[in-house]
């Protein structure tokens, strides 16, 4: 009897899952298996959202596997050490499994693949599953990977993009398969009260939505924070419970401008994936250093949890922040605006941002929140590495009658239009009633302390 171990990672889906496909094609048994890697506890990008929503995606995985008469089994502990007990008591014969791009996800897959080898068994590393495009798959001639994107996006437009599979009518699994409780998100403490739900089929819901009401506006309302106009897909591709190869030809499909925004948004995922995976360092180093004298966190210490808890004076940054606070998300301009805030005007190392977002966002992916706060702070592949965004001119232009601002910063409701973007400009008898900080620093010293590090003139 021919069996297969499907070894899920950042890839909770049964549709479009080219190792769930690989291991069912002649094997007469697969067990679909998911293991709780004890050691990404000690990564630090296991925050409560992202764990509550990982207990969403494995339950609606296991009904979807279910649906087809198999199950989800899962173990908890040393991932090389729980596949192998799986694979023995199966008797299984290979393994398979999605590719990563980060460092820890190479020395898993090697540790894996040595265990196995020695055991007389097969792993299969699957690409394109976790990105649309396979990081290396689109390189320059002069290097193993493109580190500005418009020539990226040239050539990864060209590529082409894999077809999609559909879901296997059945999965059998063996019976005999032992598998540990499974987590649940009302067991756990500290999530973010407006939290959304994941697993797939909540992805696919929100992603036949997105296609029917969303994306062809896309490039007319992405930016606009008070509309809220952006897919909300993005947790659904960190843990794979959508497929990007399926997105971008079901985006492509429609043949719009809003539409070729969204794929373009969906290449720089891409982008970021290969150029982690060619300079895995850049998660906690300086991609292009720029010789920074950040501010050390002792001394920046009342700036930074004035920027984390959004009370830094600057309606826009702190609407921002308070959202990420509730909901565990925020909108891509206001990811923008705070990571520059932080970094451009309090002069506060990209890191320090980069490790409160990971502890928040339940879209906390390493390369693209990595690289994101890189490409802000100027240390990344932004070609404009001295760029600053001005809080205030943001916020007219993205949220120019202040609906988002009083969305999140309710104490400034009462201010009618712009205004609750600059409550300190108010007559001073009337800026007492309100009960909202004055700015932190102002915009030119942030600024002058920002050129005086970087040298220049």
């Amino acid at each position: 009897m021919h069996i297969s171990v499907v070894l899920f990672t950042s890839d909770l889906r049964v549709h479009d899952h080219p190792p769930l496909r690989a291991a069912r094609t002649g094997a007469d048994a697969v067990v679909p298996l998911f293991v709780r890697d004890r050691a990404i506890a000690g990564l630090g990008i296991a925050g409560p959202n992202r764990e509550a929503f990982l207990a969403d995606c494995l339950a609606d995985l296991d009904r979807m596997l279910r649906d087809r008469g198999g199950r989800l089994v899962v173990r908890e502990g040393d991932l090389v050490e729980q596949v192998r007990s799986v694979v023995e008591a199966a008797d299984a014969d290979e393994v398979h499994m999605a590719a990563g791009v980060s460092r820890y996800a190479h020395a898993r897959e090697q540790r894996l693949r040595e265990a196995l080898e020695r055991d007389g068994r097969r792993l299969y590393v699957h690409d394109a599953v976790v990105t649309a495009v396979a990081p290396g798959a689109v390189t320059p001639a002069s290097s193993d990977h493109f580190a500005v994107f418009t020539p990226y996006f040239r050539r990864w437009s060209a590529q082409g993009v894999r077809a999609v599979l559909p879901a296997p009518r059945t999965v059998p699994v063996p019976g005999h398969i032992r598998s540990v409780p499974f987590p649940a998100r009302d067991d756990m403490d500290g999530l973010s009260p407006g939290l959304a739900r994941g697993g797939e089929s909540v992805g696919r819901a929100l992603w036949k939505a997105w296609l029917r009401d969303g994306i062809d506006r896309y490039t007319e309302t992405h930016d606009d924070l008070a509309a809220d106009a952006t897919s909300k897909l993005s947790p659904h591709l960190h843990f794979g419970t959508l497929s990007a190869a399926e997105l971008v030809h079901g985006a492509r499909d429609r043949a719009t401008a809003g539409a070729e925004g969204f794929v373009r948004q969906l290449c720089w995922r891409d982008f970021h994936h290969q150029v982690l995976a060619a300079r895995p360092a850049a998660a906690t180093a300086d991609y292009r250093p720029r010789g920074d004298r950040w501010r050390s966190e002792e001394s920046a210490r009342d700036d930074i949890l004035a920027w984390q808890e959004g009370r830094t004076g600057y309606p826009i940054v702190d609407a921002a922040m308070r959202q990420l606070r509730h909901e565990g998300w925020m909108h891509n301009r206001g990811r923008l605006l705070t990571a520059s805030f932080l970094t451009k005007t309090l002069y506060v190392d990209w890191r320090v941002g980069a490790r409160y977002f990971q502890r928040l966002l339940v879209d906390g992916d390493t390369a693209n929140n990595q690289l994101n706060w890189q490409w802000v702070a100027g240390t990344g592949t932004d070609s404009r590495p001295n760029r600053v965004l001005n809080p205030v001119l943001q916020a007219k232009r993205y949220d120019p009658d202040g609906t988002y601002v009083r969305r999140w910063v309710p104490e400034l409701g009462a201010l009618r239009g712009a205004a609750a973007h600059e409550p300190w400009k108010l007559p001073d008898r009337e800026r007492e009633r309100y009960d909202y900080p004055e700015p932190l620093v102002e915009l030119a010293d942030g600024l002058s302390r920002f050129k005086q590090a970087r040298g220049i003139a």
